[in-house]
């Protein structure tokens, strides 16, 4: 029942009681005179018309109430043929029996297999003019355009449901994803533009302060910002799939979801640390800001130090050890076991007590978490071992993360089904170029990687 039938409703019961007690006091003053064998006063005339106009008026208002009521439920039953749902009505109280699919996050499906058997189907039901399944015909909740039955280009096609495409989405933020590490803001346009201030507190630029000398006037300084801006760039997969695989609709539901979540997480990860930014997010290590660390005095070929280590978190800048995280390649982990500093390992290979193999399957070096990737390169290359602050890598997605959506005429000849899987990204450093210190040569960075020993 809505929620304006429901005060019309209030509203009419309301009125009948206050009609009701003007109508019991007028018959009280009757009976007084009745039982006195008298007629009415002056004062008991007046007072019954009062209470007899109140009852009329309240009359009215019931008939002009009830007609709303009845307007509004004969509103809420042709909105409710229109949209495939039944208003069933009874002493006054109404129940609304609706179809589950036009609310379910996956349109009636029980797995994302069953879904691209369905869109098969579609296909082979448009030649021969047999019935599509009304799954993929059920129109999309007002506002949400999830699901509707919508042309992809010229080729025709379904959006997939939302909650396969959420689905692929999660697949793709494992513990290796390196996008939740970032400065993520969704938006819904194409762009977004962020105001930056690279200036330091001991510069000599932008805002600063001065000791003031007595009856001296202080001297005035400003903010000196600059502007990165950035644009989303598309990472599709288009994955076409064979009546054979479609027949097996429980296979595909955990396979297909999977690889395409793998796929999407690798060029992600990739781009955010080397992409070139031409149709891509540019990298925080390609960007002016990365700082490389030459290997030791003397040191042999193809080892690893602590000393290696440490002058890689002491180029990181203040306040980023924290959230930094070390990226190594595998064949680094061999090395990091014969690494301590006295008689004490500087790896502890499964995360501690507190985090444990499952928390960080690969453990902490030096107190950071450690990933293992094969974004990494190869042991004693330059970037075998990165230490990075992401939070200051700024990255832009679409609102609504990974889209997906199907073709059923794409690779008609070929007896097969295209489905579509795009998210949209980009990204860059947040500052141009390395950190000065206030003391020193060596320049700090968030983005620190071991140069080739």
């Amino acid at each position: 029942m809505s929620k304006k039938l429901r005060e019309l409703q209030a509203r009419r019961a309301a009125a009948s009681q206050s009609k009701a007690e003007a109508l019991k006091a007028a018959g009280t003053i009757l009976e007084k005179s009745a039982a006195d064998s008298r007629d009415l006063t002056e004062a008991e005339q007046a007072d019954f018309s009062q209470f007899k106009a109140a009852a009329d008026a309240k009359g009215n208002e019931i008939e002009r109430f009830q007609a709303q009521i009845d307007i509004e439920q004969d509103l809420i039953a042709a909105t409710a043929g229109a949209q495939g749902y039944a208003v069933l009505s009874g002493n006054g109280d109404n129940i609304t029996v609706s179809e589950n699919m036009a609310s379910d996050p996956k349109a009636g499906f029980s797995q994302v297999g069953e879904f691209m058997k369905a869109v098969h189907g579609a296909s082979a039901a448009q030649r021969n003019g047999g019935a599509v399944d009304k799954r993929l015909l059920m129109a999309a909740a007002p506002g949400t355009g999830t699901y509707s039955n919508e042309g992809s280009g010229q080729d025709g096609g379904f959006l997939i449901p939302p909650e396969f495409g959420k689905e692929i989405f999660t697949f793709s933020q494992t513990d290796n994803a390196l996008l939740p590490l970032t400065d993520e803001v969704n938006v819904i346009g194409n762009g977004m533009s962020f105001p930056k201030d690279e200036t330091t507190a001991w510069g000599t630029n932008g805002v600063r302060a001065y000791w003031q000398g007595e009856a001296s006037a202080p001297g005035g300084t400003k903010p000196i910002l600059g502007l990165t801006s950035l644009r989303l760039k598309k990472l599709m997969a288009l994955v076409p799939v064979s009546d054979e695989m479609l027949d097996d609709s429980s296979a595909l539901a955990s396979y297909l979801p999977k690889k395409i979540g793998a796929s999407i997480q690798w060029k992600t990860n990739e781009a955010i640390l080397f992409g070139t930014g031409a149709g891509l997010p540019q990298g925080a290590l390609v960007s002016g800001a990365v700082v490389t660390v030459a290997k030791d005095a003397g040191q042999a070929t193809n080892t690893l130090s602590p000393l290696n280590l440490a002058n890689m978190i002491a180029r990181l800048p203040e306040g980023s050890f924290p959230n930094a995280v070390w990226i190594i390649n595998n064949d680094v982990l061999p090395a990091l076991f014969t690494l301590s500093l006295g008689n004490y390992p500087i790896y502890i290979p499964t995360g501690g007590v507190s985090g444990g193999i499952q928390g960080n399957p690969y453990g902490t070096l030096l107190g950071r978490p450690i990933i293992v990737s094969q974004h990494a390169n190869t042991f004693s290359s330059q970037g075998d071992v990165i230490l990075v602050d992401l939070s200051y890598y700024q990255t832009i997605t679409k609102q609504g993360g990974v889209q997906t959506a199907t073709s059923m005429h794409l690779y008609f000849d070929a007896d097969a089904t295209a489905f579509r899987t795009t998210f949209r990204i980009d990204g860059q450093s947040k500052i141009a170029a390395a950190i000065s210190p206030a003391k020193g040569t060596n320049k700090l960075s968030p983005f620190v990687q071991l140069a080739a020993r």
